[in-house]
């Protein structure tokens, strides 16, 4: 199996940071959005859709989105365990991880394709990118309070709500994005975690 890639995405960036705390070495294969390399034929013949990550197993199939693929590679690989060991603490690390994609980072690439230079041969709306940054800060509130003492998101282990949620924050550098420091917890968190090996994936 491979992984089509692109290394300045989020959501490619969550799987690695992914693969890199499992210890799973999944070969890469750069796909250059940035050059259109994601619109080509044989591209959007593993994935319609265009976007990254996409893993092609061996057989020719490919899964398309993130957390789809993290599942599967949890499933072959169930340790260390990256989504909880038992019903409760799954599903609190799905809760949390969803909380950080769905209410952190869509918001960050919200802003971030609605006012970057890079996307502007498509259409821009500079309200939507206003929107986004006014959003209520509900879902930081809530992970701030959920980390807690606690060093990681869900607790004292690492879980795919780190890997999402780092990958949002760095994402927010990268787009010039602010993310409120005052969330102690998290602003801790995130000092910490990028001092991990599997941030630098």
């Amino acid at each position: 199996m491979k992984i089509y890639d692109f290394p300045f995405a989020p959501n490619p960036h969550k799987l690695r940071i992914y693969l890199a705390e499992k210890g799973l070495k999944i070969p890469l294969e750069r796909v250059d959005v940035r050059k259109g390399d994601n619109q080509r034929p044989e591209f959007l013949a593993k994935n319609p859709m265009g976007a990254l990550p996409v893993l092609e197993l061996d057989d020719g199939f490919c899964l398309t989105e993130s957390l789809a693929i993290i599942e599967y590679l949890e499933e072959l690989h169930p340790d260390p365990p990256m989504i909880g060991s038992e019903p409760l603490e799954r599903a609190r690390v799905r809760e949390l991880e969803r909380i950080a994609e769905m209410s952190i980072l869509n918001r960050i690439t919200q802003i971030f394709m609605n006012t970057s230079p890079i996307f502007a041969h498509r259409r821009q709306v500079a309200q939507a990118a206003e929107q986004a940054r006014a959003a209520p800060p509900a879902a930081l509130r809530l992970i701030d309070g959920r980390i807690g003492a606690h060093r990681l998101v869900a607790g004292d282990k690492p879980s795919i709500a780190d890997c999402t949620l780092f990958a949002a924050f760095e994402h927010a550098e990268r787009a010039d994005v602010h993310i409120d420091d005052s969330y102690q917890n998290l602003m801790r968190w995130y000092a910490n975690f990028g001092r991990r090996p599997s941030a630098r994936a």
